[in-house]
């Protein structure tokens, strides 16, 4: 019993910590980190079968300019707060109960549900799920909520062969995650329905996602005027930029000349010094975010501030504004980041975005849209500033 204890404890573990990858890669310790969890995401990129798992449903790099999208990611910085709250009202509570020795916790938020902590981690771990949207993430979120009520009904086991009547008691009132009236209703009593039940309920989540994630790119601010190349604007206002500019800037001899007719791209238009251009293209030690020295706001603004550290974010680095004060011209200037597109069929724009596809970033040229004056070309690693981490594509 303590080996299966022990294995359901670190499964949620496991869950939190890769929930967590996105805290994880912006701290010092990106490199150990990847060092263990990479090898797992390559393996999972490198099956057909499993390559899913490591791509992204929801936006992470591109401002939503769609309410529900917004809507979404919101919510996600709702659900965490708001669950991780709970879970520490509830710890406030159990650990009172065990320091002043007065018995089971019953009172409080244990008086309307028998396992609140539970049912803040899941909702907590579902803010997640949508703040770091792997589908990874959001399949191990249904095994966490498996492994919870698989320990909820242990603990249950002990607290009745610890007190009796009096906790029979209390589960006769009070439902498990839900008050007990709502979850009557709701789950069947038979082993064969709450089975049922479950995989119901992982069926509608799994689905939702990948939903979500057709929905996001059908709603991604593209260019599509050339026969071989797409562009897709960070900022959705940049989209009549990339209208009036990008075939001026496709015909630059620089450009042109690094273009192959044979090949399909995808062009990221992005702010010059946005600030999470390191998951398209390794463009430079600056956009390494592990590199950088203040991990806690971009915490802070990851979670309270979702969109405004995607817009303004690009403005607050340091080196960054270091940087720009060494090319600054009049004007608005653009990095455009060249991606070749393999090992997919491209017939429409959406193809771009496939799980299945490769995209291999090529080069980088940093252009003053209304004058075309071309301020930098680089040729890129085969890489993003994470290595060879699968990142977000949206």
């Amino acid at each position: 019993m303590q080996t299966k204890k022990l294995l359901l404890r670190s499964s949620l573990v496991l869950y939190f910590v890769i929930a967590f990858e996105v805290l994880i890669m912006i701290s010092p310790f990106a490199g150990l980190f990847y060092s263990v969890f990479n090898p797992v995401l390559l393996k999972l990129a490198s099956d057909p079968s499993t390559r899913w798992l490591s791509a992204f449903y929801l936006p992470h790099m591109v401002l939503p300019q769609d309410l529900l999208l917004q809507s979404v990611r919101v919510m996600g910085s709702v659900l965490f707060v708001v669950g991780m709250a709970i879970f520490i009202v509830c710890a406030g509570q159990i650990y009172y109960a065990k320091f002043t020795k007065k018995g089971a916790v019953l009172g409080g938020l244990y008086s309307f549900i028998r396992h609140p902590q539970y049912l803040a981690l899941g909702i907590a771990g579902l803010g997640l799920s949508i703040l770091w949207p792997r589908f990874l993430t959001i399949a191990l979120w249904i095994v966490m909520a498996l492994v919870y009520y698989v320990l909820a009904k242990d603990e249950e086991r002990r607290m009745v062969n610890a007190h009796g009547a009096t906790y029979r008691a209390y589960m006769g009132k009070t439902g498990m995650f839900l008050p007990r009236g709502l979850e009557k209703s709701l789950t069947p009593s038979s082993i064969t329905g709450k089975v049922s039940f479950a995989l119901l309920i992982a069926a509608v989540v799994m689905g939702t996602a990948y939903l979500l994630r057709v929905y996001t790119i059908n709603h991604l601010t593209l260019w599509t005027q050339a026969q071989n190349v797409t562009g897709i604007a960070i900022l959705p206002e940049d989209g009549s930029k990339m209208d009036h500019r990008m075939g001026d800037i496709l015909a630059l001899p620089e450009v042109r000349q690094r273009l192959q007719e044979n090949k399909k791209y995808l062009v990221y238009f992005i702010p010059q010094h946005y600030i999470m251009q390191g998951m398209i293209a390794d463009t430079g030690g600056d956009w390494k975010l592990f590199n950088q020295h203040h991990s806690m706001a971009r915490i802070t603004d990851w979670i309270f501030n979702p969109f405004g550290h995607l817009r303004e974010g690009h403005h607050a680095m340091h080196s960054g504004m270091q940087h720009e004060s060494s090319s600054m011209v009049n004007g608005i200037v653009r990095r455009l980041i060249f991606l070749s597109v393999e090992e997919s069929v491209v017939k429409s724009p959406a193809d771009l975005f496939s799980i299945n596809a490769l995209r291999v970033p090529q080069f980088m040229v940093d252009v003053e849209v209304h004058t075309l004056q071309l301020l930098e070309v680089k040729d890129l690693p085969h890489g993003s500033g994470w290595g060879t981490v699968p990142t977000p594509v949206f």
